[in-house]
């Protein structure tokens, strides 16, 4: 058994060193389930075993300077992916973003969602990121190009938070797995639980085996498929620390089960953007070769929601790839504002 601590980011600070930003929390639980709420990518191919379990923080757990976040390398079964976001019900300190011109925001009001500062910065600044190969059947490989694209984002989305005069932001901490284990957010393996961001302690938890599973075939030779996979769950960070996602989650609380599916929609629509504006600015990088952008447009259509869903809470098919299209097509934040979209622009 072999155990990775998590790397240090760009800026010479380790995940595991940043300072604990938010007290405990309640998780955000379902009116009529009393179940935490799921966020995340439907899987490639519905069937009729196939479906979501919520997946909420149970609380926030303090940190310590001197923890690590390990992931574990060995052999696990097959799992969704899915992006799993968790909110706080009270409000807090953490990542309340302030800027300059703009003011101090409180995270998880509307201003932070449809007029934050990050939607004025214009496009992403290169990094450069230039990804290492992935072997077929090989953890170690699939680890270290995971590894190197989160460091890719790190710097990118911190560059951008700086460009935006926003303080609050830090880089999320990391777990890549491929044994049994535990997150605030849930256990896993689970129904859901192959890629998921868990936002009660800044972590994304990426299963090395389980996500090229879940791609239905994909030949790993088609990297930018898994590439958007880990920039849709860095953007969930971004809205965590942009004070987007308690505004949604304050949508979800409010209102009846149509809303709350609308909110999730425009929540998981715009992580997509996201990633979309990333992949576009390191595309001579990574590269992102028309081959290479065929596969991942190919793949995302394939996870919309189940067509016989009558509240999808992802999107469907043509909009879960449009607003990937839309991010790298037109590169700017300021595409990716799907809280003012029409809301037949996020069914």
């Amino acid at each position: 058994m072999i155990l990775l601590a998590v790397a240090p980011s760009p800026r010479g600070v380790g995940a595991h060193q940043r300072e604990e930003r938010k007290a405990v929390v309640g998780p955000y639980r379902s009116p009529s389930t009393g179940e935490p709420a799921p966020y995340g990518p439907p899987p490639r191919q519905w069937g009729p075993q196939q479906g979501y379990g919520y997946r909420r923080p149970r609380r926030r757990p303090r940190r310590t300077a001197g923890g690590l976040v390990v992931g574990v390398l060995g052999g696990v079964a097959a799992l969704l992916v899915v992006a799993v976001v968790a909110f706080s019900l009270a409000g807090s300190d953490r990542g309340t973003p302030t800027a300059g011109t703009a003011g101090r925001l409180r995270a998880g009001s509307r201003t932070a969602a449809v007029a934050g500062p990050l939607y004025r910065t214009g496009a992403l600044t290169p990094t450069p990121c230039r990804l290492p190969r992935i072997a077929e059947h090989d953890e170690r490989s699939m680890l270290k190009f995971l590894d190197t694209l989160s460091d890719c984002l790190d710097t990118t989305w911190a560059r951008q938070f700086t460009k935006a005069g926003v303080t609050g932001f830090s880089a999320p901490q990391r777990v890549f797995w491929s044994t049994p284990g535990s997150s605030p957010c849930g256990s896993y393996p689970a129904p859901g639980a192959a890629a998921f961001y868990c936002a009660s302690n800044d972590t994304m938890y990426v299963g090395l085996t389980n996500v090229v599973d879940t791609a239905a075939g994909e030949p790993v030779s088609h990297y930018a498929v898994y590439a958007r996979v880990i920039a849709h769950e860095y953007g969930h960070h971004v809205q965590e620390d942009a004070g987007i996602l308690e505004y949604g989650h304050a949508l979800m609380a409010s209102g009846g089960s149509a809303a709350r599916a609308e909110a999730s929609r425009r929540i998981e629509l715009q992580a997509q953007c996201f990633a979309g504006v990333f992949l576009s600015a390191e595309r001579r990088t990574l590269p992102m070769t028309r081959g290479q952008y065929r596969a991942m447009m190919a793949d995302v259509r394939a996870r919309g929601d189940d067509p016989r869903s009558a509240d999808g809470d992802h999107g469907s098919g043509q909009h879960y790839a449009g607003w990937v299209a839309r991010g790298y097509g037109r590169r700017l934040l300021s595409a990716c504002d799907t809280w003012t979209a029409p809301a037949s622009d996020v069914s």
